[in-house]
């Protein structure tokens, strides 16, 4: 999911592995924004969905996720649900459609998209790549074919994306 700003065609793409009701996602969300700071449309930073058993509300919300992208605010979407995951584990999904309605987007589209699954293969397809190339928690990162784990730790990844990253822009220059 990318759907922040107008990206190069060109620009690296950082897969960030996330699950929505993951407390170390939400710590990650710093690091995203100054990324996006950083790079701007040099960097396109595409949520990848690794929805955790042990989270009985996170496939619902990987699918409202994709809803919200449909809607063109996807990444505001997954930001206001993060920053309330105690929220999501109390309320469910009654919980992602008032972050809808919130947002200003079609409540009732979320509701219906959450009765018919038309967002699941997309979610299933996510996971079971991230279950390929050996994600095993979130978030974890995948940038220039190296995967970074952040679900073990946050400290040091953003310096060690930053580094991926200036070293595929000067190859693309």
């Amino acid at each position: 999911m990318s759907d922040s700003s107008p990206v190069s065609a060109t620009a690296p793409v950082l897969d960030v592995w996330c699950e929505l009701q993951c407390p170390d996602c939400r710590s990650a969300l710093d690091d995203l924004h100054a990324l996006r700071d950083r790079y701007g449309d040099r960097l396109e930073l595409r949520l990848r969905h690794f929805p955790l058993e042990k989270h009985r509300h996170a496939f619902a919300a990987a699918q409202a996720a994709e809803e919200a992208l449909e809607q063109g605010q996807g990444w505001p979407y997954v930001e206001a649900v993060l920053g309330r995951v105690e929220e999501l584990d109390r309320k469910g999904e009654a919980f992602l459609v008032d972050v809808a309605r919130e947002l200003g987007l079609d409540a009732e589209e979320f509701d219906t998209a959450l009765i018919d699954g038309r967002h699941i293969l997309v979610v299933d397809a996510d996971q079971a790549e991230g279950k390929a190339i050996g994600v095993t928690g979130t978030p974890t990162y995948v940038v220039g074919g190296e995967r970074l784990d952040g679900g073990k730790s946050q400290e040091g990844l953003r310096r060690r994306i930053e580094e991926i990253v200036d070293r595929l822009l000067a190859e693309e220059a």
